[in-house]
Formats: C-alpha cells, sequence, structure tokens
C-alpha cells in the first residue's frame, strides 16, 4: 500500500500514461480503420473488443520488450507485414462500395486490429518498459488506463471518416509511413551501418506511406474490374 503513497510511483505512472497518449494516435487510426467495414451496431463491439485485446497483448509484449526489439529481423517482418496491412484496409475500402450487401466480421476486424497492433507496439511497449523500470504493477496500471484513451480515439476517428473518407488514405499513408522507419531501424541493419542516419529513416518512412498508397489503390482498381 504504501507504494501507491510514493512520489516515484505516481511519478512513473504519469510518464506510462503520457507515453500512451503521445504513441497510442496511429493504434486508434487503424482500429478505426479496421472497425469501418462493419454495421453500426457491431462497430462499437469490435472497437470495445480489439483495444481490450491490444491492450493485453501489450502487457504480454511489453515484459519481455527489451528482449524482443534487440532481436534482428523483427522490425524488418513486422514492418512488411504493416505495409500489407495498410494497403489492405484501403483496398477494402474500395470493396465495400463495390459489394454494399456484404460486410466483414467482428472476427476478421479484432484480427486486424491485434496484427495492426501487433507490429506497431513495438516502439510503445520499448517506451512504456523504460518508464516502468521493471516494476510490474506500474506496468498493468499504466496500460490499463491506456484502455478509454485508445477506444476513444478510434470512436472519434471513425466517425471522421464516415464523413471525410480521404482519411482512409491518409491512415493508410501514416501505417505505411511507421512501416519504413520500423524497418530502417533493425538492428539487422548495423551489421552493414554503424549507424543509420535520421534522415534516412525519415526518407525510407515516405518511401513506406507512397509504397502503401500505390499497392492500396492497384488493389482498389483490382477489385473494382472483378465487380
Amino acid at each position: 500500500m504504501e507504494l501507491f503513497l510514493t512520489a516515484s510511483f505516481w511519478a512513473a505512472l504519469g510518464s506510462i500514461i503520457l507515453a500512451n497518449v503521445l504513441l497510442s494516435g496511429d493504434n486508434a487510426v487503424v482500429i478505426a480503420m479496421a472497425a469501418r467495414g462493419l454495421p453500426p451496431a457491431q462497430q462499437k463491439k469490435a472497437i470495445l473488443f480489439g483495444s481490450g485485446a491490444a491492450i493485453v497483448m501489450r502487457i504480454v509484449l511489453t515484459l519481455v520488450a527489451v528482449r524482443m526489439l534487440g532481436l534482428p529481423w523483427l522490425k524488418l517482418v513486422g514492418g512488411v507485414a504493416l505495409l500489407w496491412v495498410g494497403a489492405k484496409l484501403m483496398s477494402d475500402e474500395e470493396s465495400e462500395h463495390a459489394r454494399p450487401t456484404q460486410t466483414q466480421g467482428i472476427g476478421v476486424a479484432v484480427r486486424t486490429i491485434l496484427l495492426a497492433d501487433l507490429v506497431m507496439s513495438l516502439d510503445n511497449v520499448l517506451a512504456v518498459a523504460a518508464a516502468a523500470q521493471g516494476n510490474t504493477l506500474l506496468l498493468v496500471v499504466g496500460l490499463a488506463v491506456s484502455i478509454p484513451l485508445i477506444v476513444f480515439g478510434s470512436t472519434l476517428i471513425l466517425k471522421v471518416m464516415e464523413r471525410f473518407p480521404v482519411i482512409i488514405t491518409a491512415g493508410a499513408a501514416l501505417l505505411g509511413w511507421l512501416a519504413g522507419e520500423m524497418m530502417l531501424t533493425d538492428p539487422a541493419l548495423h551489421r552493414w551501418f554503424a549507424e543509420v542516419p535520421e534522415s534516412a529513416v525519415r526518407i525510407a518512412g515516405v518511401v513506406g506511406a507512397v509504397l502503401v498508397v500505390i499497392v492500396g489503390k492497384l488493389l482498389q482498381r483490382l477489385a473494382r474490374s472483378r465487380a
């Protein structure tokens, strides 16, 4: 009980919450994008289930964050997966217009949310693990507090997407940007480069964003031709 009365506990907890506020914006985007193909009555359920499952998964990931991020090739593989998620979410918009009577199930939306959150949370869990400083209680409490933040952000973005569909393309580009930056910071690249310049990381982000939009547009055309 004395732990909760210490200033260091509340300072660390505040750091964890702040990290989640700053780093969960991209997660909220992908959750909203994954849920947009569901009927309105099921969108809230998908966001709630997906966010809750993502938080549980993130707690587990954070417990082993330092070891995981030290493994070579992990960010490269995750970046490739995130590129595909971004392009697929963008192409799903065209599929919805082509087949308005068909909708994906909650299970599909939740799986998409978990996959995207898995590869997008590598930087998040590292920051949270550093703030928790090995304190498991701090870790669990801090991440649990982030649940309403992510749910609220996803719901708000979903409403905006319904009025401005162009945000879907912007969201897909954001995923590509994150994927490009993630891939270029993989420890495996240190075998060839002592240190990757910050400018190169930014360029990789731009390339990833452009690549996702191009592939997404191609998938949209393919879906349109099939329809």
